[in-house]
């Protein structure tokens, strides 16, 4: 008979709830598919307590907080590790129930983290906090770990559920429904954003992304708002597959056909249903007729994208693109199946699909949304750190998939061009759509030999610090001291750049690399609207992330990079004619407090890929800080001169955001089109 001390931790902990919301539990087509077990990794969780007699579940990455400022009430804190809980897979799915709401968020928010740690080949970590120096001018600010975001599964009384970047936290909220029609939901009724997965896992990754890219939520394009949003769809959506059960039902209802409208490809349902749609909050491959009600797929339109300024609009495009991708590799690797169980005529006929049928579909479904989104999720790591676009983004899955597998046996990749083409989306700077044109192209050795051996040991030693380290505080610590230098590195990233590349002849070609400024004078910085940095001699610039991922290749491959983002700014001012002429009239220090007529803050920015195989500089992405076409494009888009019809009638998106935080405006329902 084993002992206590013989018996090992779980691997798993498992938890009910539900597949999408409770509307699917009060259906019968639906009801045994929608309620499903999560198998989150084992975490140890503990009870941490915030004030008198009120203790909130606490995990590495989590906590939840269960306060409704509406009622001045604390909700119980569900304890996991309670022995019942445990032996019954958690509690059982209920609207009415607090605690169970908090299981429910936990659970969905543990499998996001998850898939995103498997695509980034790293552990994530939130923003940082930043915070004033004591004494210092308020420019001087230090960026403090943060170890867990804060969930509030019941902190708004109202349709809307949204991250916020200053507390660090997720805040849920919950109204009383107006359906179209009352078949489609109770009027009157609750709903729980706390209890929809989609609206779970799209919030957390939008709480991921701003810790990977704290500035892609500025609204300098059409595209960056348009990006957080559609990112956090696709994971939304793509995470629909990893559910057997779900998976396989829809499948059979479906026939394999998932371009018919199916649950899989729909966001918020009950959501959606609850505000006065016929269908979900968003749906990537389908749309209601309105003249006749029905659903009907979506056809591309690749005016589109060079139309619709609206962002949740925007996103629906880029959505569509990346699910159409998915659909064509699906359709592809299942027409061999297809042509086996019809004698070769790939048509099926009339009645249900045999079961071993609707396994090797879904099989085959599962693997390629996990290839998808691990793909999606990668290309990250291969964007500017800066304005993102959606044609960027496109270079960067293209890239990044380029780097995990040699030969696209399958052709993921001219999946993803054809979708992206059929919508408009170009990215800008290639003359085909080619594979070989879209990927970024490998950077030439761009060090002297001697500050390649800097740079070489820079890398080795930065990889031996945190490679095999799991305490994400002590990675964040390390970080660090290997971007400021410190006692873990000694000399750090900064020091590298300013003593041996900017102080050196290479300044220019490492200037020309980057797509940054590197001016050696106080007067001419000034000149070119940047600040004078005494410590490196140079044109002020900032070291905005350093990361290492070490990815696995699907032939077992050990692919490890380091990952160096540059972010820089300057003040420049300018004059539009009548006739939209633009012209740039001079400059002035990113610092001022009183931006002149006609002046704004414009920012470059570069990613740098490192391969540690070979300890040298793999692709350099950049977005150049003296592009005036882009200059002249964030200028007209900032001033609403390039799409005048969608500026705010009252205020404007900067004040809006600015009283509510960008993510609770962004998600705010009367700012959705269908609202409208």
């Amino acid at each position: 008979m084993a002992t206590q001390k013989d018996l090992r931790q779980p691997a798993f902990r498992k938890l009910r709830g539900y597949a999408f919301d409770p509307s699917l539990s009060l259906a019968l087509d639906t009801v045994q598919v929608n309620n499903l077990t999560y198998r989150i990794d084992w975490e140890d969780l503990v009870a941490f307590p915030i004030k008198s007699e009120t203790t909130v579940p606490t995990g590495e990455y989590i906590e939840i907080i269960d306060y409704d400022p509406a009622s001045d009430t604390f909700y119980p804190p569900v304890d996991l590790n309670d022995r019942y809980i445990l032996a019954q897979d958690g509690l059982d799915p209920s609207v009415s129930d607090p605690q169970f709401h908090q299981q429910m968020v936990y659970a969905v928010i543990m499998n996001t983290i998850k898939n995103f740690e498997k695509g980034m080949g790293r552990r994530i970590q939130w923003a940082s906090q930043f915070v004033n120096l004591p004494g210092k001018s308020k420019n001087s600010l230090k960026s403090n770990f943060v170890r867990r975001l804060r969930v509030y599964p019941h902190a708004l009384r109202q349709a809307n559920a949204y991250y916020d970047p200053n507390k660090k936290a997720l805040l849920f909220g919950y109204f009383p429904a107006q359906p179209a029609n009352p078949k489609l939901h109770l009027p009157g009724g609750t709903v729980f954003t706390c209890l929809s997965h989609d609206i779970i896992a799209h919030e957390t990754t939008h709480a991921i992304l701003d810790g990977l890219h704290r500035r892609y939520i500025a609204d300098t394009h059409p595209d960056t708002r348009a990006f957080h949003e559609a990112f956090a769809d696709i994971v939304a959506l793509f995470q629909h597959f990893t559910y057997p059960e779900v998976l396989r039902h829809q499948i059979a209802k479906t026939r394999g056909d998932l371009r018919a409208q199916n649950l899989l490809g729909e966001l918020a349902q009950e959501f959606g249903k609850a505000m006065g749609n016929y269908s979900g909050l968003r749906d990537a491959i389908g749309e209601r007729d309105e003249k006749t009600g029905r659903w009907k797929p979506k056809e591309p339109n690749p005016e589109d994208y060079a139309t619709e300024m609206e962002f949740h609009a925007r996103a629906a495009i880029l959505v569509a693109a990346v699910f159409d991708a998915f659909l064509s590799i699906y359709r592809r690797r299942i027409s061999s199946l297809l042509r086996v169980a019809t004698g070769g005529s790939g048509i099926l006929g009339d009645g249900d699909l045999h079961p071993d049928m609707v396994n090797m579909l879904a099989d085959t479904a599962a693997d390629t949304a996990s290839r998808v989104l691990r793909i999606c999720i990668r290309g990250i790591d291969y964007c500017p750190p800066i304005d993102v676009t959606f044609g960027d983004y496109l270079r960067a899955i293209i890239t990044a998939d380029i780097d995990m597998v040699a030969e696209d046996e399958r052709n993921y990749r001219v999946a993803f061009i054809e979708a992206f083409q059929k919508r408009g989306i170009f990215p800008s700077g290639i003359k085909t759509m080619s594979v070989e044109a879209l990927a970024y192209e490998k950077s030439a050795l761009m060090f002297y030999d001697s500050n390649e051996q800097i740079v070489g040991m820079f890398l080795r030693k930065f990889k031996e610090a945190v490679g095999y380290e799991r305490n994400r505080k002590i990675i964040y610590d390390r970080t660090k001291e290997f971007i400021g230098g410190g006692k873990a590195a000694k000399i750090g990233i900064h020091q590298v750049i300013n003593l041996r590349i900017i102080r050196s002849p290479q300044a220019d070609q490492f200037s020309k690399l980057t797509g940054l400024a590197f001016h050696r004078s106080p007067e001419k910085c000034r000149a070119h609207g940047f600040e004078y940095s005494g410590k490196s001699k140079s044109a002020t610039y900032q070291i905005e992330n350093l990361w290492l991922a070490s990815r696995i290749t699907p032939d077992d491959k050990l692919v490890n990079h380091v990952i160096l983002t540059l972010v820089q700014k300057r003040g420049v001012r300018v004059h539009v004619s009548k006739d939209g002429d633009f012209s740039v009239k001079g400059y002035f220090p990113p610092s001022t407090r009183n931006i002149p007529d006609g002046g704004f803050i414009f920012k470059g920015g570069c990613t740098l890929i490192f391969d540690l195989d070979t300890l040298k500089l793999k692709y350099a992405i950049k977005k150049d800080i003296n592009d005036l076409t882009r200059m002249e494009e964030q200028y007209k888009y900032l001033n609403g001169l390039s799409h005048p019809e969608n500026t705010s009638a009252y205020f404007s998106d900067k004040t809006l955001a600015a009283l509510s935080g960008p993510f609770a405006f962004m998600h705010s329902y009367s700012n959705h089109p269908k609202s409208r």
